[in-house]
Order: C-alpha cells, then structure tokens, then sequence
C-alpha cells in the first residue's frame, strides 16, 4: 500500500447523530476562529469531505475539528462541518467534543464541572459530570429561538415558521400526516419530501419538523426532521428540540414550566427547559450525553479511484 495521507479522528454519537471529532490537523496561526474556518474551507475541503462521504463515513455524519482557542479562559475551539460545508454551530457537536476531550485526558477534569467552548457562534459554557472517568452528562444553553409566523396554510397543511440556526418550517401532526414511528419509515418520507416541495413555494427553507404534541401535558413531545436532499435525522436534533417546543408553546399557547422531552423516530430523547425568556423568544438549556464509539486512522492510497469519496443519497 502506498499511503499519501493518513488522518486520526474519534467517533462520538450523541442521541444516534454521529461526529468525528478531528484534532490532529496542520498547525495554523489564526487572530480569530473565522479567519482559521476560511483556511480550513480551502486547504482542507477535499480532507473534509474525504472523512465525511463513503467508504469512510455517510450522508448523517457531521465533523468536529478541535485545536487549541487564542483565549486563555477557553478549553478548546471547534470548527463544525457537514456534507453542505461550514455550520457555524452544532449543539450535538459541543456534547460530543467535550465528551472526547475529558474522556481521551486532552481537558482534565474541574471540581466546577464547568468547561468553555469557541465556535463561530460565540463561546459556550458547558457543564459536564464525570464518574469514573466517563462523561455521564452534558447540559449547556442555546441561542435565542423565536417564532416568526405561526398559522401558515398550503393546501390542506398549516405550518408555523421559526428561526434558530436557520428558518424551520413546522408542522403540527394532524390528519394528513403519518404517526411518527419507524415502521412508517417509507411513508414519512414521501410526506416529508412533498409537504417541504410545497411549502418551498411560498417559503424559503430547507428545514421541516413535523411534531407530534398529543402528550404535551406530559412534557413529551415527538418529532422528525426532514431535509431538502431527502434526508432525514434519526435522533431527535438539539435545534429540533427547541423549535418543536417554541412551536408547541405558541401554536397550543402552551406553558411548560418543567423540562422537556423530545422523542425521536428511533425512540431517543432529548431534555430540554426553558430558561429565559426574551422579548422575541426563548434560550433553553439541554441535557444531554455523549459515547465514543471508535478511534480510528484513516488512509488515502494515490491510486484510490474515489479520493474524496462518494454520497448516496
């Protein structure tokens, strides 16, 4: 075998959504982590979808690459990507750098429990447990989510619009659309991917949620989240949870003043609460955990037909 390049990374998931966490990359000098995001965007694009596509990994896997903040007070810097390219935030992704970080000795564990993480969203401040050397629990806070217009109508489907990371189309589970569970699995999809298409006709988005909220007084609601490319997210998703719930609180004037559980199609859960409220919106506070699955070297051979992989969709 003649190996051209060679790349370290651990596999984190979080609630079933997968992150390869990357920290061995070249040394850059950088005054601020947008300037460091550019450079990486270039130099490292082909890398990055090389780890991310098939043989290596799929459609649902994200990207972490950790390297060390220009501020003295924060443990690490985080650059988060996906098939799409640079995301400013993933919420999913802090729990699972954190977990690798404190689990692999690269931050050494606080009496405070208290940790700092720099995305191109700002800095985080995470609390996260350890017992017996492992990471038992991860709770940190979101950004602002609010509700932009609720009561939307096409055809025979009303949607509520909501802005997080980006715009969410929301739909409230009803008549028209299946139950939420994995043996209707085929039949979400073909909902999902005709209810975004006409939605898309008025509404410029690339994200729906459709929520099930028949057990709210319970504190549990259930949802799926549908992408533009057809793809759809297994775990209940960190931004899916707190528009779910922006959803259910103004859509059912609904006021939940516990926290908040957020099922997913393959029965995993997200808890969140609602911590503050804001002229526009809500900020909330996740619970969550992180496992390590695998640590794992990857190899690119010159003569590999597929140097930057391949995606099916």
């Amino acid at each position: 075998m003649n190996i051209q390049k060679m790349y370290t990374a651990v596999d984190v998931h979080v609630n079933g959504e997968v992150f390869r966490v990357i920290k061995d990359v070249p040394c850059k000098y950088y005054y601020n982590l947008e300037q460091l995001n550019e450079q990486f965007s270039g130099e490292l694009a082909e890398e990055m979808q090389l780890l991310l596509n098939e043989p290596r990994g799929f459609i649902g896997l994200n990207g972490c690459i950790v390297v060390p903040s220009i501020h003295t007070e924060v443990d690490a810097a985080v650059l988060f990507f996906n098939h799409e390219g640079s995301i400013p935030l993933h919420y999913g992704g802090i729990v699972a750098v954190i977990t690798m970080l404190l689990e692999s000795g690269y931050v050494k564990k606080r009496e405070t429990n208290q940790y700092k993480i720099e995305t191109l969203s700002g800095i985080f401040s995470v609390y996260a447990y350890v017992e017996n050397d492992e990471v038992v629990s991860v709770s940190l806070e979101s950004k602002l989510c609010y509700m932009i217009e609720k009561n939307l109508q096409v055809g025979n489907i009303s949607y509520s619009l909501i802005q997080a990371d980006k715009v969410y189309a929301v739909v409230e589970k009803g008549a028209y659309s299946p139950e939420i569970r994995i043996e209707n699995i085929s039949e979400l999809k073909k909902w999902g991917e005709a209810t975004l298409q006409a939605i898309q006709k008025q509404s410029l988005i690339k994200r729906l949620i459709l929520v099930d909220s028949t057990q709210k007084e319970k504190n549990h609601i259930k949802s799926i989240t549908f992408h533009e490319d057809n793809f759809i997210v297994r775990s209940p998703g960190f931004v899916s949870t707190i528009v779910s719930f922006v959803h259910t609180l103004f859509k059912n004037d609904y006021i939940a003043d516990k926290p908040f559980i957020n099922e997913s199609i393959c029965n995993s859960f997200i808890t969140v609460e609602k911590v503050k409220k804001e002229e526009m919106g809500y900020i909330f506070r996740f619970e969550s955990r992180g496992f390590i699955t695998g640590m794992q070297t990857f190899l690119l051979d010159p003569t590999d037909p597929f140097p930057t992989g391949f995606l099916l969709k």
